[in-house]
């Protein structure tokens, strides 16, 4: 297809340029009735952008126009067969595949390391996790890719399962065999679901691991906002072969998806496949050398170093993804992410017990890497403490799920909330993970154990932050009421 075209972006300018008396939502009017402290900010322009589902714009939920134009062009050049449009983020594409793969008390094989999203489709469609744990860096405490041979363990032992779902990179670049994982996925005629949310440029430059499509997936989803051009919240579900149901699919996608779908955000998905399509290689260089020579010249700074994932069996990396490990200088990577944000300006993409992590895209600048290595000098040279044994007070391993009740039984459960100290041997009724990554240590369902505790009461001793539980100071958990 030609993707020099931007069909949906013109049709959007070309509405909001067009003289007409609204009487339509939204109710700001393209931004005739908009807050003075937003204009004086943003401009009037993107209000006047601001449109509903117009004649001329297409419906999201039944594109016969310009969405289906511009998601046809996505699905040429991301490699799909049939692309969806997502403005609830990845979460409502992660929430709908699982959906419309698994009917309630299906099984789904899928890695203990998943983000919350998927928490989230397991609570909404009732299916049943088969858990298999990642391979681990017991030093860094780290968690990497499921491995074929854990994968064809748990298909043997489940071979009634659905569907298995794979983290395709994980949030530090790191990328499992998945072309084997297809493979051994399609051997039991049943689809491989993939949450590629940090992997969308993959398909635009040779030196990055191959994409989900291009090795087999049946389903990915992609975060299009987290390394390319788009707009944050704004992603795309694709689709290839027969496994998946469309009808299906789509009806997930109404449950999952806003009816009031925001074109600024559409427009930005139909930009950003145009930039990286037309320029993708020549942008994706330019960050490969930046990245590069970040990594150089940070490895060459006493203290520091830069984590490598290579060799890992069978598994490949995305070299644009940067993690610094700053334990030798005897502080953990909470606080020199506090550091760096509050004294240098540099925000990290997050932090670990040892290590911080920087997200380096085609938005960043050779000017950029300048800031970030003379940062990182300074605070190995004015920020050094005496060494700890940091990595001491971190969770040794990803812990073995202890699932009692299935997420939605857990979910829809009587609960009461406890004191911390008295939640040990009881069932979890919230999801409770340190944020990024947004990996779950707890999930509904689940029996608290105290090394689970222990360790999340450690991240936040060491400014780590606690989401998705009611009571993020940690002092009280939801649990669910009775004997199990």
């Amino acid at each position: 297809m030609n993707q020099n075209q931007i069909p949906l972006l013109d049709a959007i300018i070309s509405n909001a340029k067009r003289p007409h008396t609204a009487f339509y939502t939204p109710g700001h009017k393209q931004g005739k009735g908009i807050s003075s402290k937003l204009t004086e900010y943003f401009g009037n322009s993107i209000f006047t952008a601001d449109l509903t589902e117009l004649t001329e714009l297409d419906c999201l939920f039944a594109p016969e126009g310009v969405i289906k134009q511009a998601q046809q062009l996505a699905a040429d050049a991301f490699g799909s067969s049939q692309t969806w449009f997502l403005v609830n983020g990845s979460t409502c594409g992660i929430e709908a595949a699982i959906l419309a793969a698994c009917n309630n008390n299906d099984k789904i094989i899928l890695p203990r390391n998943v983000h919350s999203s998927v928490i989230s489709g397991l609570i909404l469609s009732g299916a049943i996790p088969i858990f298999i744990n990642p391979e681990y860096d017991t030093n860094l405490n780290i968690a990497h890719s499921i491995t074929v041979e854990s994968l064809s363990t748990a298909l043997q032992k489940h071979p009634d399962a659905k569907a298995v779902m794979m983290v395709y990179p994980t949030y530090y670049g790191v990328c499992g065999d998945i072309k084997t994982v297809a493979e051994l996925t399609h051997k039991y005629n049943i689809p491989l679901i993939v949450d590629e949310a940090h992997g969308s440029h993959f398909a635009f430059h040779p030196e990055f691991p191959v994409s989900a499509l291009s090795a087999g997936a049946d389903l990915t989803v992609q975060s299009i906002h987290k390394t390319l051009g788009a707009m944050t919240q704004a992603s795309m579900l694709h689709v290839q072969g027969e496994r998946i149901n469309i009808n299906r699919l789509n009806k997930s996608l109404q449950l999952t998806q806003s009816t009031s779908p925001s074109y600024i955000l559409l427009a930005s998905l139909d930009a950003a496949r145009h930039q990286i399509a037309i320029h993708g290689q020549e942008l994706l260089t330019k960050t490969l050398q930046i990245a590069e020579e970040a990594k150089n010249r940070i490895n060459e700074i006493p203290g520091l170093s830069i984590l490598s994932f290579l060799p890992l069996p069978h598994s490949s990396s995305d070299n644009t993804r940067l993690t610094a490990i700053v334990s030798e200088l005897g502080i953990t990577g909470f606080e020199a992410e506090k550091i760096l944000d509050e004294k240098f300006n540099v925000t990290p993409e997050f932090a670990s017990s040892q290590t911080v992590t920087f997200i380096i895209s085609l938005g960043n600048t050779a000017s950029d890497i300048e800031i970030l290595v003379k940062a990182f000098k300074t605070l190995a040279l004015e920020f050094r403490k005496p060494l700890l044994e940091i990595k001491k007070r971190s969770l040794s391993n990803i812990p073995e799920s202890n699932l009692h009740l299935s997420p939605r039984q857990a979910f829809f459960s009587s609960t009461e909330t406890v004191p911390i100290q008295e939640v040990i041997n009881r069932i979890s009724a919230e999801t409770v993970c340190p944020y990024p990554p947004g990996i779950p240590l707890l999930i509904p369902g689940e029996k608290i154990s105290s090394a689970v505790v222990e360790h999340l009461l450690n991240v936040k001793a060491m400014g780590g932050f606690i989401s998705n539980c009611a009571d993020t100071s940690l002092s009280t958990l939801e649990v669910v009421i009775g004997n199990w």
